[in-house]
């Protein structure tokens, strides 16, 4: 990972001396804007007044006091910004962290891509597929881009996230695509950025941090009908699972102090927000040290069976500290937690998982293989045992509980056993929704270092077609056994295939389509009142097919008001808990 990199500068006129560096690298900067050679600051006025003990907030203070530019040159007036944001969740809270940071400098949000004075792709790069539709997406911006060189404000195109990161030098010389690049871990540089390009010249910072969680950058939800959000708790991820690129292009992980995250959810809760999930590459490795209480000698528990390729951490606040003081905010919102790494489920997060009322019965657990030994290869540090062992332990503990997963069909070495061991594993554990990809190799990854990708592609596609097929087949079941059940459901909006209906999840995080009519105000009532996106509804299971459940709401509800053993809710068991959900390849998830 490049953690440092020397600065290459030419500073115009118009600039300040630097005091105190917070930018660590800096792209080529304007030239004079009268043609008039300058002379810049020396080394000495870099240095001057700077301390190698100096706190992060003076460097913050000194870094807006004494920019690289002026105030005028960093302000948006009133220019357009055009978001896209393409793979995980985690880019979507990106989004709405890179835009209050726009916003604040004065640049206004559009919809429109024809209005847009600058269009900022949120990137992802865990897979070969998902890097190539952002490039044929850049090349679609860059024809709009010419087309518009003699308007009044010419097109900047930017790329954000993860891409920007890995491809900083095809994207900037080779393909000459983009007039700026920001990592993860830069967005806060985004208005000088900006600025730079303004001037004609490509803009680029794509340092990893030790340190950024953006913790003091409130973001701008975009959620749909505002009833629904996420909250990042931590950033980036230490596994180094062979087949991932997510270390190398988001770094080492950090955690967001816990302040500031119960800070965001207090205030989701005022807005409304019915529905909160909190991210994380690692989502439950958190690890909050960022006070004296919260450190301590005690090593963090893991799973039984399960092991890490890094040393064991001490100390912290950790991740069932915060779910616990996260559900006590608001009993009405739901809370869901994405994605975590099958390591990190002690006992004392299942229990509280079973215990709270508002904190969700759906478990992500990314298995990536049914087999030990493409496990091992992977570096995943368990074994299809511990893995069934920690799936047995979750049922025990939450009885309700449904599970989804993500697995890659395909990788190095695996053979025909391997992948039916794979399919053994999901028609015995009984998931709910699965991410499921045929794998393609990244640069960086261990994988791409000591292994070879010797699984023909033909070969990659059947293996990925039975998995799907095997997701599918338990679904049809599972959909059948539901009907004549009682859901609580949340509803989300109209069907996106008929504005007569109207569509919602349940707590498992199964989709359910039942019509929108008045229904009672409260379970046995008489009054009805109609149903709002927002609003909690108990729905009779009706139907079901391959993608959906289907049923008709019966009253108005909420989390306070339906108890969480299911004693109101005709719940069926675990394994008939899988939906043909389960198919979904929208994003793949963060782990």
């Amino acid at each position: 990972m490049e953690y440092l990199r020397k600065p290459l500068m030419t500073l115009p006129h118009l600039w300040k001396p630097l005091v105190c560096a917070r930018h660590r690298c800096c792209s080529k900067l304007a030239p004079p804007r009268d043609g008039k050679t300058t002379v810049g600051p020396s080394f000495r006025d870099f240095i001057k007044g700077v301390s190698v003990h100096r706190t992060r907030a003076a460097a913050e203070e000194d870094s807006d006091s004494h920019a690289y530019l002026s105030e005028d040159l960093l302000v948006g007036n009133s220019r357009k910004v055009y978001f896209e944001t393409y793979g995980c969740q985690m880019n979507v809270n990106d989004t709405e962290i890179a835009w209050s940071i726009l916003q604040r400098k004065g640049y206004l949000r559009t919809v429109d891509l024809r209005e847009a004075d600058v269009v900022l792709l949120v990137t992802c790069s865990i897979r070969e597929k998902a890097e190539q539709t952002i490039w044929n997406r850049l090349r679609q911006l860059t024809a709009m881009k010419k087309r518009r060189l003699k308007s009044h404000t010419p097109m900047k195109i930017g790329i954000l996230g993860c891409m920007a990161e890995r491809l900083k030098t095809e994207l900037l010389e080779r393909e000459k695509l983009v007039d700026l690049l920001a990592g993860p871990d830069a967005y806060r540089d985004l208005p000088r950025l900006l600025a730079v390009a303004d001037g004609g010249l490509q803009a680029s910072n794509v340092l990893l941090s030790l340190e950024e969680t953006y913790a003091d950058v409130m973001p701008v939800h975009h959620a749909p009908q505002g009833n629904a959000a996420f909250v990042s708790i931590m950033r980036g991820c230490d596994n180094m699972c062979s087949y991932c690129i997510v270390p190398f292009t988001r770094g080492r992980e950090r955690s967001r102090p816990v302040h500031s995250v119960l800070e965001e959810v207090r205030m989701l809760s005022d807005q409304g927000v019915k529905e909160v999930t909190l991210l994380g590459q690692n989502v439950n490795s958190y690890r909050d040290t960022s006070e004296k209480q919260f450190c301590s000698s005690d090593p963090t528990k893991l799973s039984p069976g399960f092991n890490t390729v890094y040393r064991a951490k001490q100390g912290g606040l950790r991740f069932s500290d915060l779910l616990d003081r996260v559900s006590r905010i608001d009993p009405d919102m739901r809370i869901r937690f994405t994605s975590p790494h099958p390591k990190d489920f002690p006992d004392e997060v299942l229990h509280l998982i079973a215990e709270r009322g508002n904190i969700c019965n759906q478990i992500h657990l990314p298995a990536q293989s049914g087999s030990s030994e493409v496990l091992k290869a992977m570096r995943r540090g368990y074994t299809r045992e511990a893995y069934l062992h920690l799936v047995g332990n979750i049922k025990r503990i939450i009885p309700e509980a449904s599970l989804s997963s993500d697995f890659i069909s395909g990788f190095c070495g695996e053979t025909e056993e391997d992948h039916q061991q794979t399919l053994s594993l999901i028609r015995e554990v009984g998931y709910n929704v699965g991410f499921l990809f045929a794998y393609s190799m990244r640069k960086k990854t261990n994988a791409a270092h000591r292994l070879r990708d010797d699984v023909p592609p033909e070969e990659k596609r059947r293996r990925l077609e039975e998995c799907i097929a095997a997701f599918r087949e338990e679904a049809a079941k599972v959909n059948a056994a539901l009907i004549g059940s009682t859901q609580l459901v949340l509803v989300e909006g109209e069907s996106k295939r008929s504005a007569e209906d109207l569509c919602g999840r349940t707590d498992g995080n199964m989709k359910v389509i039942f019509p929108k009519e008045d229904v009672a105000v409260q379970p046995s009532a008489l009054d009805t009142a109609s149903v709002h996106a927002g609003d909690y509804v108990l729905v009779k299971i009706l139907s079901s097919s391959s993608q959906s459940l289907r049923g008709r709401a019966l009253s108005h509800s909420s989390l306070s008001d339906t108890p969480k053993d299911g004693e109101l809710l005709q719940r069926p068991r675990l394994a008939d808990l899988v939906t043909s959900e389960a198919t979904r390849t929208l994003a793949p998830s963060l782990q």
